[in-house]
């Protein structure tokens, strides 16, 4: 798997997608056109596994957490980045979505889940803020974000 196939494999999915709100809608929609177990889902999912195994997606490691953006924002995928992470019962750092955030859950271990949601998408909408948790086991999650835009922050105390 080599990175501009993995990016036309996004390619696929953020064309179908363009422009529309980041809300509840997309989320139905995109956990009907692109369900775990269908085709293109699959196809993301081992080719997440695959990068991984070659060294270059989930490159870098912090507090538990592997890590990378795999792609920049670019007209290719339809102005989206796509960051993905690697989490084992864990907790994230905390952040904001100015744009909104799309989320392709991939469970590799036990009945990990993220945020509460199993395999398949969640969407985030904009200023949305979250800590990334993934719980019961490992999963792989794959972000797009709008224009890249991500905003650490620090948890209340």
């Amino acid at each position: 798997m080599t990175a501009e196939n993995f990016r036309a494999l996004i390619a696929n999915v953020t064309a179908q997608i363009q422009g529309r709100p980041l809300d509840k809608p997309l989320d139905a929609f995109l956990n009907e056109r692109f369900p775990p177990g269908g085709a293109e889902f699959d196809a993301i999912a081992a080719a997440c596994r695959d990068a991984v195994a070659a060294g270059w997606m989930c490159e870098r490691e912090h507090g538990g957490i592997k890590f990378g953006r795999v792609v920049k924002p670019c007209p290719e995928i339809h102005g989206f980045s796509v960051d993905v992470v690697e989490m084992s019962d864990v907790v994230g750092p905390q952040h904001a979505h100015p744009n909104g955030e799309i989320d392709m859950i991939m469970p590799l271990e036990g009945d990990a889940k993220f945020d509460g949601h199993g395999a398949g998408w969640f969407v985030y909408g904009p200023g949305s803020v979250h800590r990334p948790t993934v719980s019961g086991g490992r999963a792989y999650v794959l972000y797009l974000l709008p224009q890249g835009a991500i905003e650490f922050t620090r948890a209340a105390a």
